[in-house]
């Protein structure tokens, strides 16, 4: 294998990221993202995970092209009833996979103008190894891969989930219809999914 070339302190210097300028409460959330690496999103059944991935392609689309890759669920009633709920419109620059296998998306993102955002529902309907999951996301270093991940209590659940998320830029805990970011990028604002179903979940705590 062909070694990589070292780079110059001028280089580094020079090197123009390109990122998303987010604003509002995503910006208080997760800061000024750069497309690429990966992120994680875990949490434990019926807390919002979905939701909240949901809305965040619908903010994204605003600035970029997105693929959101229901490998779990794929089309379903409840799939189309969030995606009403939260208000994509029929030109939303969100392209909905129904299930689509890893091979067809490598394919489909190795195209021209391919999504620059890749979601990814869930890590473990995936199958893929660390390995694996290291060479997907460095094929595409000009993109962002979004996973979500079941969870074991506060963690992500599995091995390959819990190495992901040492190595992802991006960190989200959803618990009770809030999310809970760690980012590269700055934010660390909790963010509330669903106000009616947060505020019952935590003034049960």
């Amino acid at each position: 294998m062909r070694a990589k070339r070292a780079l110059t302190v001028r280089e580094i210097r020079a090197y123009k990221a390109h990122t998303i300028k987010f604003d509002g409460e995503w910006l208080s959330c997760i800061g000024s993202p750069e497309v690429t690496g990966s992120w994680i999103i875990w949490g434990n059944s019926s807390n919002g995970k979905t939701r909240f991935a949901l809305q965040l392609a619908k903010y994204l689309s605003r600035y970029v092209r997105v693929a959101y890759n229901s490998l779990e669920e794929g089309l379903s009633v409840s799939l189309q009833n969030a995606i009403i709920d939260i208000g994509f419109d029929d030109e939303s620059n969100v392209l909905f996979l129904d299930k689509e296998s890893l091979e067809d998306m490598r394919n489909r993102l190795s195209k021209r103008r391919s999504a620059q955002v890749v979601i990814i529902d869930s890590l473990q309907y995936t199958g893929l190894k660390y390995r694996e999951y290291i060479e997907l996301k460095d094929s595409f270093r000009n993109k962002i891969f979004i996973f979500i991940s079941h969870a074991d209590g506060k963690e992500p659940k599995g091995e390959v989930a819990r190495s992901v998320k040492y190595d992802a830029f991006v960190k989200i805990l959803v618990e009770g219809f809030k999310a809970f970011p760690q980012s590269r990028f700055g934010g660390g604002e909790p963010y509330t999914i669903w106000d009616k179903g947060a505020e019952k979940f935590w003034d049960l705590k």
